[in-house]
């Protein structure tokens, strides 16, 4: 199998660790969040920056940004969040493999941490998977920039080395594209997975592996099975 074995796996959230039982709501979500991206881009184009760009450490005057509009849209929500959102089938099978084979787990998410992406996580009895979690009010760039997952790896107790392994597996082309430009500041080796087929565009795009795509939990969990097996080499075989 070509896959390599992880020791750092990073999840997105929404689409990818619990999906929306209204999927219009979550489209909202992430074409606003889109569109800020786009807007940025223009700007970055303009002082001639790359996504590839190193991140930008801190806030500004050290505040943190405002977040007006995606505070709006979790304050103007009224239902709790089992009634908005539920896990993805088959991610805590994974979640479980995981944990039992020592691997550093981390979620990184374009929604806000507070009032709603913890309560997702204590709602659902997730947070417990997590050695790191990073939402939007804990940086300044979003994804497709690389800064939320550099965040997360920075934010692990022992942060990665050149001999790790990070999976990072996401359901929207920005996840492969965040993926790839924080290879770029890691020593390192960064795997972007597809969740279905929005990202599964972005990894055929950029001439990755079939086997970066999977479009449920189950059919990926006999694969990644198979690379955190122990295989003992017989002597001599």
């Amino acid at each position: 199998m070509s896959l390599r074995k992880p020791t750092i796996v990073l999840l997105d959230m929404d689409g990818t660790t619990v999906r929306h039982m209204n999927p219009r709501l979550l489209q909202c979500l992430e074409m606003l969040d889109d569109t800020g991206h786009r807007v940025a881009r223009v700007f970055s184009r303009l002082f001639r920056r790359r996504i590839t760009a190193p991140p930008l450490v801190g806030f500004q005057n050290g505040k943190r940004k405002k977040l007006l509009v995606h505070r709006a849209l979790h304050k103007i929500r009224r239902k709790p969040v089992e009634e908005i959102v539920e896990p993805c089938p088959g991610v805590y099978d994974i979640l479980d493999l995981l944990k039992k084979h020592d691997v550093r787990i981390g979620l990184v998410s374009s929604g806000m941490g507070q009032g709603y992406g913890h309560d997702v996580l204590e709602t659902f009895d997730l947070a417990r998977y997590f050695d790191v979690t990073v939402f939007r009010e804990d940086i300044r760039r979003s994804k497709p920039w690389p800064d939320p997952l550099l965040e997360a790896l920075a934010s692990l107790p022992a942060p990665p080395g050149k001999d790790d392994v990070v999976w990072y597996i996401g359901d929207r082309r920005k996840d492969v594209l965040a993926a790839l430009a924080a290879a770029e500041h890691l020593p390192c080796t960064v795997i972007p997975f597809a969740y279905t087929l929005h990202a599964a565009v972005a990894i055929l795009e950029n001439g990755l592996p079939a086997d970066q795509i999977f479009m449920a939990w189950p059919d990926l969990e006999p694969k990644l099975q198979e690379v955190l097996r122990e295989r003992q080499k017989i002597p001599g075989a």
